[in-house]
């Protein structure tokens, strides 16, 4: 009877204890089962943000989601509005220059010169820009050799430029002046100084001298002016 009861309480001794060994390998927060979990856990997340670190398309659908594919297109739009600026600034003339205001006379030194000769036919008008700002020359000099009531002398359609000629500080326009034909028969008036009146432009009246002491002889009925122009040109001022 003791060897039974004795072999009977070492077995139930050793019941218990599997028992309880089962029980807490179940039940341990800190081991095992749950240390797993939570490293599956952690191995998913850093899975799904790999992708996006590395630029994936996933990332760009995502920036599309939060707005910043818009932001990146705000930053283009805000060039094409630099663009149109420049676009706009630069429509004032041909090439992209502005022509600014027109030249007065008080902003020009205008001098004479004589061309060829003798016989001296032509002059050459000179206008510099003084006024330390770009101007524009327009049309042509209205030229009185003699007094007003003999009137200006008259423009040579041909000499007109095609585009508006804008002088920058220093700069110089030029005109060619028929004053007569040099003929030995020729009735011609001598004038040792001139005006020239800027009409088109409102911009005043310059006296100029003659180039030559004796003075210059005209021709009423001969003299003909170009149009103002950045450089005389062959055939357009030949007159």
């Amino acid at each position: 009877m003791r060897t039974f009861r004795a072999r009977t309480t070492v077995l139930a001794a050793a019941t218990t204890a599997a028992l309880a060994l089962t029980l807490t390998a179940c039940g341990d927060d800190g081991t095992g089962t749950r240390s797993e979990g939570s490293a599956a856990s952690d191995s998913a997340t850093v899975a799904a943000t790999a992708p996006k670190e590395a630029g994936s398309p996933k990332t760009a659908d995502d920036a599309a989601d939060t707005g910043t594919a818009g932001s990146t297109g705000s930053g283009t739009g805000t060039t094409r509005a630099a663009g149109a600026t420049k676009s706009s600034g630069g429509s004032g003339t041909a090439g992209g220059t502005s022509a600014g205001a027109a030249c007065t006379a008080e902003g020009l030194r205008i001098t004479a010169e004589r061309q060829d000769g003798p016989p001296y036919t032509h002059l050459t008008l000179s206008a510099e820009n003084t006024s330390g700002a770009r101007c524009e020359m327009r049309e042509y000099p209205h030229i009185h050799f003699l007094d007003n009531a003999r009137g200006i002398v008259p423009p040579v359609a041909r000499s007109k430029p095609g585009a508006p000629v804008v002088l920058e500080p220093g700069q110089s326009a030029h005109v060619a002046v028929r004053m007569s034909e040099g003929g030995r028969k020729e009735s011609t008036e001598t004038v040792k100084e001139f005006t020239v009146t800027l009409k088109a432009n409102g911009g005043g009246t310059a006296v100029v001298k003659s180039p030559a002491p004796e003075g210059l002889s005209v021709n009423p009925r001969k003299w003909a002016t170009g149009y103002w122009t950045t450089e005389l040109r062959n055939g357009a001022d030949d007159f």
